[in-house]
């Protein structure tokens, strides 16, 4: 299913709100418009230590618990 670029946005702020509450979305968004960011130099970083298993595993546990809310 493709969605629009603004569907996109929508649902990124969405996710942004519900996982930090709105004043942390806010300030995470200023973050990032404030500094220079290279988002795929971060996601190497981010998750340099862990193996794909580790982050398969992280990644299905999260959806558990995002799932029983």
């Amino acid at each position: 299913m493709t969605i629009t670029d603004n569907e996109i946005k929508l649902q990124g702020i969405t996710a942004l709100i519900n996982s930090l509450g709105e004043v942390n979305a806010e300030r995470f968004i200023s973050l990032i418009l404030r500094e220079p960011f290279d988002y795929t130099k971060w996601q190497k970083k981010l998750w340099a230590n862990k193996s794909i298993e580790e982050i398969s595993s992280m990644a299905m546990e999260h959806r558990k618990e995002t799932q029983k809310q």
